[in-house]
């Protein structure tokens, strides 16, 4: 039902002194008031529908007024409105969203509101936000990858090799599988083809690595014993104080590569790494792995190393596969 006048009346009002007094303060350009003023707004509309019985159609008209009362202000929509409206419902707490949730802009919660339904996952995806700076389109492209259950999953001996905290750290900052969609390349390429086609989006390869990795270089040349050798992809990374040596195989993970990189850190640590660095750290991208045969490739190696597999092109769900048409389908069509 539509709420009387006098009473809607005196809402409106109320309303508008808030917008107005927020004009007054911030001129609703520091995020953190825009945030907190939006979560009010869906407070007070949550409130009088549940207490008042006001119906649905009471945004259209809030909508309605409140453009006409600032017509120069944008978001004040009948959508934008019900997304303060379920802001304000999903996050009931006024002191919380004035603390972590207003470091993060209105056009973030939209995307979390849309597409993360667990507030667990959303609270963690919030904090990652907050920590590693993502643009709206970065924190998008990290829900859709499925960040949140790929984070911190490789297979790795860090426990045995590294000291805690550097240990768990470590952990954290590697993930299974590796999401490289945004390659143009086929399923089969080799190891070449992939590491030149991630050279060339370092830019995407650097965020889908995560914060902290500083590329040092690609077949990066080291010289042992009189004999040339060359590592994948070299990278240092900021946080951990540590070289990472990255080393992609196009097929299924062998005990047998764990050996070889064994070697490569041995080496980096001996060649390269500088009296305050930590140890040198491994990490095995492979097209696939077997976690147990991993777990014993891995338990007794000396260095510390951890085992990924990774994805060229993102699986579909099964309910999209389902209505594709098959080969068969598509050469009848065509014919």
């Amino acid at each position: 039902m539509l709420p009387q006048d006098t009473t809607y009346q005196t809402f409106l009002a109320s309303l508008k002194d808030r917008i107005r007094t927020s004009q007054l303060r911030a001129g609703l350009t520091v995020n953190r008031e825009l945030v907190s003023l939006y979560w009010h707004i869906g407070r007070e509309i949550l409130d009088r529908q549940e207490h008042l019985g006001w119906g649905a159609k009471v945004v259209d008209q809030i909508s309605l007024d409140l453009t006409k009362a600032f017509p120069g202000m944008k978001g004040f929509s009948v959508r934008n409105l019900k997304y303060m409206r379920r802001f304000a419902q999903e996050y009931p707490d006024g002191e919380f969203v004035q603390a972590p949730l207003a470091q993060i802009t209105w056009y973030h919660h939209l995307a979390l509101l849309d597409k993360v339904k667990d507030l667990g996952e959303r609270m963690w995806y919030i904090n990652k936000t907050i920590e590693h700076g993502w643009s709206r389109n970065v924190l998008v492209h990290q829900i859709e990858s499925g960040l949140h259950q790929r984070q911190g999953c490789a297979v790795t001996n860090f426990e045995q090799s590294l000291p805690k905290p550097q240990s768990d750290l470590a952990k954290e900052i590697l993930k299974n599988p590796y999401s490289f969609d945004f390659l143009t390349i086929c399923n089969a390429a080799h190891e070449r083809e992939i590491e030149k086609a991630l050279i060339e989006h370092i830019k995407d390869f650097l965020i889908e690595l995560g914060k902290g990795f500083a590329f040092v270089g690609s077949q990066y040349h080291l010289e042992v014993g009189g004999q040339d050798f060359y590592l994948d992809l070299l990278f240092y990374h900021l946080q951990l104080r540590c070289y990472i040596v990255i080393e992609l195989k196009a097929c299924e993970f062998q005990p047998e590569f764990t050996g070889k990189l064994n070697f490569y850190l041995a080496a980096v640590d001996d060649i390269l790494r500088h009296k305050d660095d930590k140890p040198s750290i491994g990490l095995l991208l492979c097209k696939s792995h077997n976690k147990l045969i991993v777990e014993y490739a891995l338990r007794d190696m000396a260095k510390p190393i951890g085992v990924s597999s990774y994805e060229l092109t993102r699986a579909l769900p099964d309910e999209i596969k389902t209505k594709l048409p098959t080969i068969e389908e598509l050469e009848a069509e065509l014919k």
